[in-house]
């Protein structure tokens, strides 16, 4: 008998379950790319076990995703919704779009550069990020070929819709069916994307806040009318959830605001970002990375790293003093962050100070690093156990206070860190805006 379907081990969901029209898919060479882009960019340099790459998220993606489909459009969940879903009311819809949500999980991340988010927002041009590069991977002939000539054949549209959501969709705006499906994936609240990363990242960088009732969260998603501003039931459907999965999403939110606190938002892991896009800057063709999708194809973390591995020992190489640091681990040390309870004020005091220190210590010596997690309010709709609507806030009161996270830090260079460090104890007072 032929195996229509591998199990492939996996350290956070045991087993990930690979069919054979989605294999065509993990073998092709974009997906295989993925093998060698970091899931974490630098953080290895601060958590030394942050090795895994994208390729294994990706799985964890389309192993959730599918879990999540199957939950949510059981017959039994979906038979008392205003006019049903007429999209998988028979088995050839099913079997369509299962397939379509499964590759659009694992194509989500097609776009992403060497070291990830690292170094993405300020070297691409203006109006791309990763998701506009994961669109136009997908419908690549290269990766599109493939989905058409699959049992049932998928419209690489369907899968590129789902993939990036309709926040991202090039000229905005999605089907209400494609924006549903797509918030299996990519949801704010819950898709699989950010269940997946929260408990692989906690799980490599041997942290415990990433950790939360996932398997409880999926077996409580629903398919349910979406809330007006007024708590009133819209035609509009939404992903949400049972009475009984509240307590997994606030566990959720909860992890994902300690993990961007205390690891994508560390201080240490924030300046080796700011070394890396330095180090870029000056070897990168331009300053910029390409977007041309067969130089972005080219592209790992693997030559980014030989290329600093190389400079690093070349004084007239571009880019040699960051490569420098990025090799020896010589990163530029905190002077300043904002005190705690004074972080409202981070941006305006940060800045304050960052001027001030370069005016007296040099441009070169000084780095910074903004970054901010906004919590805001967690609104979907929840199934009462009597049947009614509630928003999720009204059930919740942490889903609607979860905190925002602010973060302004400036470094110098190790040789001019301890007098610099001194001439702000003595003058912060006299810098920052009363």
């Amino acid at each position: 008998m032929v195996a229509t379907e591998r199990r492939l081990y996996d350290p956070v969901h045991e087993f990930v379950r690979v069919g054979k029209n989605e294999l065509r898919l993990v073998e092709s060479r974009p997906v295989q790319r993925l093998r060698r882009i970091h899931q974490l960019a630098g953080s290895s340099l601060v958590y030394p076990g942050a090795s895994h790459r994208r390729f294994e998220h990706s799985l964890g993606v389309m192993e959730l995703a599918g879990r999540i489909f199957d939950s949510i459009t059981h017959p039994a969940r979906i038979r008392n919704l205003p006019g049903g879903l007429p999209e998988v009311a028979d088995a050839e819809g099913r079997r369509y779009w299962r397939l379509a949500v499964r590759l659009a999980a694992l194509l989500h991340d097609l776009g992403h550069l060497p070291f990830s988010h690292a170094a993405e927002h300020e070297l691409l041009p203006d109006g791309w990020s990763h998701e506009r590069l994961s669109w136009g991977l997908i419908l690549l002939d290269e990766v599109a070929g493939l989905l058409a000539e699959l049992d049932p054949p998928i419209r690489a549209e369907d899968v590129a819709s789902i993939a990036v959501g309709e926040k991202k969709a090039p000229g905005g705006g999605l089907p209400a069916w494609l924006q549903l499906l797509s918030q299996i994936v990519v949801s704010d609240f819950f898709g699989a994307d950010r269940m997946d990363y929260l408990v692989r990242d906690a799980l490599h960088t041997g942290v415990p806040y990433g950790r939360f009732g996932h398997q409880r969260l999926l077996e409580t998603m629903r398919i349910l009318p979406a809330l007006d501003a007024a708590g009133r039931e819209t035609e509009e459907l939404t992903l949400g959830v049972e009475r009984g999965g509240v307590e997994a999403v606030e566990a959720l939110l909860m992890a994902r605001y300690f993990m961007f606190s205390q690891v994508y938002l560390h201080r240490v892991r924030l300046i080796y970002d700011r070394h890396l896009i330095d180090f870029l800057q000056k070897w990168l063709p331009g300053g910029r990375f390409p977007t041309d999708l067969e130089s972005h194809l080219a592209l790992t973390d693997g030559k980014v790293d030989a290329a600093i591995w190389e400079a690093s020992d070349d004084p007239s190489a571009d880019g040699h003093r960051w490569a420098r640091i990025l090799a020896r681990r010589e990163h530029f040390k905190t002077i300043y962050e904002p005190h705690p309870g004074e972080e409202e004020r981070y941006r305006e005091e940060g800045e304050a100070v960052e001027r001030e220190v370069r005016a007296r210590f040099g441009a070169d010596a000084v780095r910074t690093a903004l970054a901010d997690n906004k919590g805001g309010k967690a609104e979907f709709p929840v199934l009462l156990r009597n049947g009614d609507l509630a928003s999720s806030t009204a059930v919740s009161g942490l889903l609607g206070r979860i905190p925002d996270i602010y973060r302004y830090y400036v470094y110098t260079d190790r040789t001019v860190h301890e007098p610099a460090r001194d001439w702000l104890a003595k003058n912060l007072n006299n810098i920052i805006i009363p």
